[in-house]
Order: C-alpha cells, then sequence, then structure tokens
C-alpha cells in the first residue's frame, strides 16, 4: 500500500512527531474515501479506513517491541525502550482527532450527520447512563473508571488475538472523540455568534484549541492507557506467532506485559480522577 510506505517503525519511534502529520493523513484520506464510496455507511467505514492504514506500521512496530524483550534484561530499561513507540502511538492518535475534528466543522451539516452518526449515538448513550444511573460523584468515578477498564481489556484482547487489531478500538475512540470536540466546538460558536456578532480568525482558534482542552485533559491519559494495554497484548502475541513462548526469555516478555497492563490500570485511575474532579471546574 502506498500510505504504509511512507515511514518505518524505526523512523516514526526516533522523529515520533511525524506520526502526527501521518495520523492526520490516514484519517483525512479515509474520510473522503469513505464518503465518495460507502456514503451511507460512512461514519463506520472511516474507522475501518483509518486502520487498515495503520495496521501494517502498527504490526511492524510490535513485533520491534518483542524483539527488545527478548534482547534487554533490565525492566526499567524496556518501558524507556516501550516509551518511543507509545510517543508515535499518541501522535497518530492526535493525527487521527485533528483530521476528525477539522472535518466535523468545516464539512456541511448533512455530511456531518452522516459522517458520525454512529458516533453521535455512542456520545448520547454514555452521557443518558451517566445521568440516568449515577446520582453521585463517586458513582459518577466508579462508573467512568470500570467503563475505561473495560476499553483497556478489550484493547488488550484485540490486540493479542488480533495482533495490531486494537488500533481499531483507538481508532473508533479517537472518531467519538472527535464528534464531542466538534460538537461543543460547534456550539461555543453559536453561542459567541449569538452575543457578539461575526467571528473573526482568532475566534475560531481559540474555540478550536478550547474544544481540544476540554476533552484531551483526561482523554490523552486515557488513551495513552489504552496503547499501554495493546502494547502488552501485541508483545504477547507476536511472541507466541514466533513461538517464544517455548524459550525461557518468554518469562521475561510475560513480566513485561503483566507492568504495562498494571502501569495503565494506573494511569486510567488518574485520568478518572481528572476526568470526574478537574475537568468540570474548568468546563
Amino acid at each position: 500500500m502506498v500510505l504504509e510506505s511512507f515511514i518505518s517503525p524505526l523512523k516514526a519511534e526516533n522523529k515520533p512527531w511525524i506520526m502526527l502529520l501521518m495520523g492526520f493523513i490516514y484519517a483525512f484520506v479515509a474520510v473522503f474515501l469513505s464518503l465518495w464510496i460507502f456514503k451511507q455507511y460512512s461514519s463506520l467505514v472511516m474507522v475501518f479506513l483509518t486502520v487498515i492504514a495503520a495496521v501494517p506500521l502498527v504490526y511492524s512496530t510490535l513485533k520491534l517491541e518483542e524483539g527488545k524483550d527478548t534482547e534487554i534484561k533490565s525492566e526499567m530499561s524496556l518501558l524507556k525502550e516501550h516509551s518511543k513507540a507509545l510517543k508515535f502511538f499518541m501522535f497518530m492518535f492526535i493525527g487521527f482527532v485533528l483530521a476528525f475534528v477539522l472535518l466535523y466543522i468545516i464539512l456541511p451539516p448533512n455530511l456531518v450527520q452522516l459522517l458520525f452518526s454512529s458516533q453521535t449515538e455512542t456520545i448520547d448513550n454514555i452521557n443518558s447512563r451517566v445521568s440516568g444511573n449515577a446520582i453521585s460523584t463517586s458513582n459518577i468515578f466508579a462508573q467512568i473508571f470500570l467503563n475505561n477498564i473495560k476499553v483497556l481489556m478489550f484493547s488488550i484482547f484485540f490486540a493479542f488475538f488480533y495482533g495490531a487489531g486494537a488500533i481499531f478500538i483507538l481508532a473508533w475512540n479517537a472518531s467519538v472523540i472527535s464528534a464531542a470536540i466538534g460538537n461543543f466546538i460547534r456550539d461555543k460558536i453559536a453561542e459567541y455568534t449569538a452575543s457578539i456578532g461575526s467571528l473573526n480568525l482568532f475566534n475560531y482558534f481559540y474555540l478550536f484549541n478550547l474544544g481540544l482542552l476540554r476533552y484531551f485533559i483526561h482523554g490523552i491519559p486515557e488513551i495513552l492507557a489504552y496503547f499501554i494495554g495493546a502494547l502488552a497484548g501485541g508483545i504477547i502475541s507476536v511472541a507466541m506467532i514466533n513461538h517464544d513462548i517455548e524459550s525461557e526469555r518468554f518469562n521475561n516478555i510475560m513480566l513485561d506485559a503483566l507492568d504495562l497492563t498494571m502501569l495503565a490500570i494506573f494511569i486510567l485511575f488518574i485520568a478518572a480522577i481528572i476526568e470526574v474532579f478537574i475537568t468540570p471546574i474548568f468546563f
């Protein structure tokens, strides 16, 4: 494929910022292909096309990280090496979000409704569950944390059974977050227009960044945790494919995967605290 040949795992780890542009291109191309070829199902097809573009690089990276497990004995050194892959994964995810949010804002409302219909339905379901079942801050915290743990488990299992399959969970989350951000920005634009009249470029730039900040405060730690879980599941998957399960090195691989999973759970706990107790202070 053309898109997969632009960058290698080593280059992505050494220059992770490039993946911001690559993630943007993956998502941007996926949106227009889905609207062009599969318009009625574009809200899901754009996610699949984004995943297809990213899978070769993600799988190659998982193989690279599994190789480090068999060579590096120190767990701290391993975590430091894994951080390189996690960094470029995060840049790629942000690229997805920037592309989806930009298109959410600039495309006509009828196309936006079609393109993000499944994502909007998901957001409505989440909001209804929280407002309908959670009667206290502690209940909201527990519900959010447990839901995030569920997504983490999906990321681990998808990565284990499908190699780079966890990228589907993460691309889907990128599209859902983007729909929430885009809707927030559009509502703010409507408010500002009603109160001060026409908006200038600075106003649009401010509202765009405000929307990103509103959801990135807790969203970035959550997505980082999901990527860590995906890395753990993917490392075990690649190890089994390479028959490393039959070697003594498999104990090191399992220990590394367990450490990554525990780290992911801890980060999700912090992210839930931020979402419930800190984000509402500013928004």
